[in-house]
This record gives structure tokens, C-alpha cells and sequence, in this order.
């Protein structure tokens, strides 16, 4: 039980960061702000560092991770390029990403919840996600 659910646990961590950094690459060429631009940059950095640990300790259980649910990917690339040819501001890319953000922490306290057998790394590596998320979304107020 402790495998799976670290695995499960895992994989969704690995999603949702695809995810993030999609999104946040969806968006940055649209940013006029140079500070906009280098508080997603760091973000997509810090996901980044925490994808090679989630790679890692995947790799230990012989697992290749998870790709976003590709109906949830496509809603989110067309939301987004509706809104930024309505909108093509800075306001409207933190509105999006605050969005993301608070998706993330949302679905990923319910999978700590849900997977409660996961080992501690994998909660660790998860709770450190949620407060990169959490993180970005108050940076970004200052946008909204």
C-alpha cells in the first residue's frame, strides 16, 4: 500500500508540474513586465528542481510519471488563448496563472489526502509543490 500510493502520489505531483510549466510557457511571451517575467521564470526553475527529484524517486519504482489529462491541457491552452487575444496584458497572465496555481493546491492537498500511505519523501516533495504554488499565486496579486 505504501508503494502505490507514493507512486500514485508521485505521478500526480509529475502532472501537475507539466502542467504548471506548460502554462507558464503558454504565457511569457505575451508579459510586458520584466518583473512578471522573471517571477514565472524562477517558478518554471523551481519546478523544474523539484521534476528532477519527482524523476528520481519515480525512477526508484520503475515508473515513467504522468502526463496532464490531455482534455485538461487542451481546456486550458484554449482558455488561454481566448483570454490573451481578448486581453493581451499583464493582468489577464496573472489571472491565469493565479487560476493555475490554485488548481494545483486544490487537487494536490486532495491526493496528500487521498494517498495518506505515500512515504514521507513523496508528501515532502508534495507539500513543497503546493508552497511553490501557493508562492506564485500571492507574487502574482500585485498583476491582478
Amino acid at each position: 500500500m505504501i508503494e502505490q500510493d507514493t507512486i500514485k502520489l508521485l505521478r500526480e505531483c509529475d502532472a501537475g508540474i507539466k502542467m504548471g510549466v506548460d502554462s507558464i510557457n503558454d504565457v511569457l511571451d505575451y508579459a510586458h513586465s520584466k518583473e512578471l517575467v522573471t517571477i514565472l521564470t524562477n517558478c518554471k526553475e523551481q519546478h523544474s528542481k523539484l521534476k528532477e527529484e519527482i524523476d528520481s524517486e519515480l525512477h526508484r519504482y520503475h515508473d515513467e510519471g504522468k502526463s496532464p489529462n490531455p482534455i485538461a491541457k487542451g481546456m486550458s491552452v484554449m482558455k488561454t488563448g481566448m483570454k490573451l487575444v481578448m486581453n493581451e496584458s499583464d493582468h489577464t497572465i496573472a489571472d491565469l496563472i493565479t487560476d493555475g496555481c490554485n488548481m494545483g493546491v486544490k487537487s494536490l492537498n486532495r491526493y496528500l489526502n487521498q494517498y495518506k500511505a505515500a512515504d514521507e519523501v513523496s508528501k515532502d516533495i508534495t507539500k513543497r509543490l503546493i508552497n511553490q504554488e501557493e508562492q506564485l499565486g500571492h507574487e502574482l496579486r500585485k498583476f491582478l
